[in-house]
């Protein structure tokens, strides 16, 4: 069986989905400030589908998407995680590191907190030589997070083949990591 990985930060746990989570990422999935640079809201059909998929993959490999929770009052927040994505991308085969928060979770450093032990996971406990991040060219927050994660910044955009041609969101930019370059950012970066 698959080890289930599990962890914390200062003030988060990353752990394993579970029932009660369903109803609040639906509600994350149909805000459209959250969903801003996707394509479109999730119904709470695709949002409990997304979670299926989710689930399964942690099952399969021990490491996803995992659900996030603040630790004083264990409310589930969102997701950090890595993902495999299917989609044939510039940086094709390859593990991305994602995140979707609610948006009353915004602006405090969650996501960042969440992201860096992430990496810590992926490069040091999954051995991963590369991970990267990508999301559409107009997406600034998410930007500054990959930014604040010592990635790098790709020269090229690309064209996002999941989105439909001619949509506003359908450039993305891509950041990268290498494991070597993850252990040379200071542990005491904002």
């Amino acid at each position: 069986m698959t080890e289930l990985i599990e962890f914390e930060t200062d003030r988060l746990y990353l752990r394993q989905w579970i029932e009660a989570d369903r109803e609040l990422f639906a509600r994350l999935n149909a805000d459209p400030r959250v969903m801003e640079f996707y394509p479109n809201v999730l119904d709470r059909t695709a949002s409990d589908a997304m979670v299926d998929r989710v689930q399964a993959i942690i099952k399969e490999r021990g490491w996803g998407l995992w659900a996030v929770e603040l630790k004083p009052d264990k409310q589930f927040i969102g997701y950090v995680g890595l993902h495999v994505p299917k989609a044939d991308l510039p940086c094709s085969p390859c593990v991305e590191i994602g995140w979707r928060l609610a948006c009353e979770y915004w602006g405090k450093g969650y996501a960042t907190e969440a992201a860096r032990s992430v990496l810590k996971v992926g490069f040091d406990r999954l051995n991963l030589p590369e991970i990267v991040s990508f999301t559409a060219t107009i997406n600034r927050r998410s930007r500054a997070v990959m930014e604040r994660l010592g990635m790098n910044l790709d020269a090229e955009t690309f064209e996002h083949p999941i989105v439909p041609a001619g949509h506003i969101l359908r450039e993305h930019i891509l950041y990268r990591l290498s494991r070597e370059e993850w252990r040379s950012i200071p542990s005491s970066m904002p």
